[in-house]
């Protein structure tokens, strides 16, 4: 048995998946005439109560084109230290959209909106100024937080009193709808641009949605296609994610409770705490996870390294209770 908690972009499709992919009526969707993509499109902008939504190959890809849509060439987005879009999309906003960023820090990924206020830039003629913020909900590297409601509704306040937009980076704001039962539309109403992943929590193959107005995604379909995303009969992929949506959002509440497991188990040796653990991640501290790591490997279990002494779990649809069972087993035995 092999326990992959490395990430939960590593699950393959499910065999009523595979039907749904195979079963596609498909078009050229670079035309607009992929019927599969379309009612795709269509539905994941109703759920976030929003007008429209651009299918994209990549989570990356579909932050770099929001961010884009909400500030020009020369312009800044604050965002917090950890933020995704800083960290791991290799500098694309600088280097695709010409647009800089500054961090705050936020302990635990959260949003403490005391930090954010001062860092805003009126426009001027010495500073770069401010256009949007970006909140990444929930925040992969601060441990699966939750971003409550209340702070992003405050956010919103914020933003319009300065005249900015707002970015969710949502790729897993599948799993905060879970954890909370706050309604998609509850989160997407306070947004501009909001990204959303198929391929981790829900379990798809491939794909992301940017969902927005009906005019930037006019614009951002400009934008897909000048870095490479316009695809052609894309509804196979597209299946992939109506069908995820459908069948494996509630199913979250899985992995949430697999995750709490996994780390009331580890939490005696004092390499994490169970109740940090909102959704489907949990962090190790503990020095030598690298070896930690390999040897793990070696018993069937793989864990990401995320520095010298900190690595993640995330549980998964490809993860079960015999999966998590082994896990513990293996991981115990390493960390006591």
């Amino acid at each position: 048995m092999v326990a992959d908690l490395r990430s939960d972009t590593v699950t393959r499709p499910t065999p009523a998946m595979l039907e749904a992919m195979t079963a596609a009526e498909v078009g050229d969707d670079v035309y607009g005439e992929d019927p599969t993509v379309n009612a795709l499109e269509a539905e994941a902008a109703a759920l976030f109560g929003h007008e429209a939504a651009i299918f994209t190959p990549t989570g990356s890809m579909a932050n770099q084109i929001a961010l884009q849509l909400l500030a020009d060439r020369g312009d800044e987005i604050l965002c917090d230290s950890k933020a995704h879009i800083v960290n791991y999309e290799m500098g694309a906003a600088a280097a695709f959209g010409g647009v800089s960023t500054r961090t705050w820090n936020a302990p635990g990924g959260r949003l403490d909106l005391s930090l954010v206020e001062p860092m805003i830039n009126r426009p001027n003629p010495y500073v770069t100024t401010t256009r949007a913020i970006e909140v990444e909900n929930t925040h992969n590297v601060g441990g699966g937080t939750v971003q409550p409601l209340p702070e992003l509704e405050s956010l919103r306040e914020l933003a319009d009193a300065y005249g900015l937009a707002l970015h969710l980076d949502g790729a897993r704001i599948w799993n905060a709808h879970v954890a909370t039962g706050v309604p998609l539309a509850d989160y997407g109403r306070l947004f501009d641009t909001v990204s959303v992943c198929l391929s981790k929590g829900l379990g798809a193959p491939v794909g992301s949605l940017i969902i927005t107005d009906a005019e930037r995604a006019r614009r951002g379909r400009i934008l897909r296609k000048r870095l490479g995303g316009g695809m052609r009969q894309a509804g196979f992929l597209a299946a992939a994610g109506r069908y995820a949506i459908d069948h494996h959002i509630e199913r979250l509440a899985d992995d949430h409770a697999r995750a709490v497991r996994l780390a009331e188990a580890l939490e005696p040796y004092g390499v994490c705490e169970a109740s940090q653990v909102e959704t489907n991640v949990v962090l190790l501290r503990t020095g030598g996870i690298a070896k930690i790591a390999e040897a793990a490997a070696e018993r069937g279990v793989r864990i990401s390294v995320l520095g010298p002494d900190w690595g993640r779990l995330l549980t998964h649809l490809d993860v079960d209770d015999d999966a998590v069972d082994r896990a513990i087993e293996v991981l115990v035995d390493l960390v006591r």
